[in-house]
């Protein structure tokens, strides 16, 4: 057998690896760097920025702690490091795919029929073809958006030097790491948010939490605000919003366009293949594949929760199918992580989720002030909130706020996974002192 993978992200160069272990021969299009969006312009520097935001965090805090030397911070040193690492994972990654059952192609693909991929003028011929061609940054059609100074996330990546003003376009997921980076390395950040909440998507009392806390490191951020415009003025930018019916403006140097990001679906000759999309993405059953038999699309070009971990699932479960194989991936339990300071993460339903679908529930909180862990590391700010199904005790999901959030929610993904209940949770003994109690104190309550 062989198999056409269409982008080198997480989703194609894992399945393509993964592929090559089951004996199946794999052409593997490259459309960009290895790794894609989330090891060259996503996840990974984005976290190099993270770690780098959060020793500064750590660091201001050094003289109450008893340090008092303060150090200096070189942001030249810092983009290095990043694109050190960067260049680290992606050579890691080509390591990974020099395998005789592996053939890499670099270029843009262009799919012909069922079985066949032009690459450059070059044709590839294959028993199943899978899409994963992830996706790219959306914008706001408002006047401005071009101008210069007004980045994308990745952009935001590539700046030499750090905007004394940073305006923040989106108060989801990425505006938020963002901003949350950019104060601890000293600007002045404000958000701006369309919906009535930051992070639309997660539950409501984290959501409210986290606002409160970025408040307190000083960052700005204005909520149900429409934004409608971006000019510029005095050296800088200026982005005029609407608020509560009146006209407003912030100023910057640097704007943050983070509205979200849509499905890459160019030029890929979809619709002469007669593959159904949306504007969310392609069109897939519980299996991965299109309404063309036999072509698989996953990860970010097929909408929904866009992470690097869901598409690698996702390649796993259109994998399993072409293998003829069954598997228990459960994708209503994709975990996903804020990395802003305190951190925050969830997994499962929210209460609001439970309510709407009509399931009485009862969430159990505790608080990261009653951690003696938290408390000596100084990050007592934060909560973990477990819903529970009234009638029979079920976990149905997590949402914790709080230092290493996205470590200690995979316990909880875990157990959903397996139907646990609360019952199930309060019987598992928990090492102490350790942050991940914060879970076994709700489950407690």
């Amino acid at each position: 057998m062989k198999i056409i993978i269409i982008g080198a992200g997480p989703g194609g160069y894992e399945t393509a690896v993964a592929a090559a272990k089951r004996g199946i021969e794999v052409v593997l299009v490259a459309g960009g760097p290895l790794g894609g969006t989330c090891l060259n312009e996503g996840c990974i520097p984005t976290k190099t920025f993270c770690h780098y935001a959060e020793l500064i965090e750590g660091l201001s805090k050094a003289q109450a702690l008893g340090i008092t030397e303060a150090p200096e911070f070189d942001f030249a040193k810092v983009a290095e490091r990043k694109e050190a690492v960067v260049a680290q994972l992606r050579e890691g990654i080509a390591q990974l795919l020099k395998n005789k059952l592996i053939t890499v192609v670099e270029g843009k693909a262009v799919l012909k029929d069922a079985h066949t991929v032009v690459v450059d003028g070059a044709e590839y011929s294959g028993d199943k073809i899978i899409i994963a061609t992830g996706s790219v940054s959306a914008s706001l059609p408002i006047p401005g958006a071009d101008l210069p100074g007004v980045v994308t996330s990745k952009e935001i990546l590539e700046l030499t030097e750090v905007p004394k003003r940073l305006v923040v376009i989106g108060g989801g997921v990425i505006g938020l790491e963002f901003a949350s980076i950019f104060k601890s390395f000293g600007s002045e950040v404000t958000v701006l948010e369309y919906a009535p909440t930051i992070l639309p998507r997660f539950d409501t009392d984290l959501a409210k939490r986290l606002k409160l806390a970025l408040g307190k490191r000083g960052i700005k951020i204005e909520t149900a605000a429409q934004v409608t415009g971006i000019a510029r003025a005095d050296g800088g930018l200026t982005v005029s919003f609407q608020l509560k019916g009146a006209e407003q403006s912030v100023e910057g140097d640097t704007v943050l366009m983070a509205v979200g990001r849509r499905p890459n679906l160019e030029s890929l000759n979809l619709a002469d293949l007669g593959i159904e999309t949306t504007r969310r993405g392609i069109v897939v059953d519980a299996n991965m594949q299109t309404s063309v038999p036999g072509i698989y699309a996953i990860g970010d070009i097929v909408g929904g929760m866009m992470l690097a971990h869901a598409a690698t699932f996702h390649g796993l479960r259109a994998l399993n199918h072409i293998c003829g194989e069954q598997d228990n991936i459960r994708f209503d339990l994709v975990p996903a992580a804020v990395f802003t300071m305190p951190e925050a993460a969830a997994v499962g339903m929210t209460e609001d989720d439970a309510k709407a679908a009509g399931i009485p529930v009862k969430c159990l909180k505790s608080q990261f002030r009653a951690n003696g862990k938290a408390v000596s590391m100084d990050e007592a700010e934060g909560f973990c909130k477990i819903v529970v199904r009234e009638e029979d005790g079920a976990l149905l999901g997590c949402h914790l706020f709080g230092p290493h959030s996205a470590d200690i929610i995979q316990e909880i993904t875990a157990l959903l996974a397996r139907s646990a209940t609360l019952a199930d949770l309060q019987a598992i003994i928990h090492a102490h002192p350790t942050l991940g109690e914060v879970i076994q104190s709700a489950a407690h309550l």
